[in-house]
């Protein structure tokens, strides 16, 4: 699978309410969290899809690597 660049703007998108893909950006890099149940609709606690979550996740109650579990399809571009 080829990764391919997208802005905030495409990343947004996949918020779980305009298009079925749910992602989240995390460090520069896209993952694709559709399939988790903790993020059904597009919400995980009050963290939204489509978004770049690097700057909330020091106040998660886990660290970066619940990421492994997920494919990176993309990197975040300005």
């Amino acid at each position: 699978m080829e990764i391919k660049n997208y802005t905030r703007a495409q990343l947004a998108l996949r918020n779980g309410q305009d298009r079925p893909e749910i992602w989240v950006a995390y460090q520069g890099r896209i993952y694709d969290v559709t399939t988790s149940k903790l993020w059904r609709k597009g919400m995980h606690y009050e963290h939204w899809a489509g978004q770049d979550l690097t700057h909330e996740l020091p106040d998660a109650p886990h660290t970066e690597k619940v990421f492994e579990k997920f494919a990176v399809i993309g990197i975040l571009v300005s």
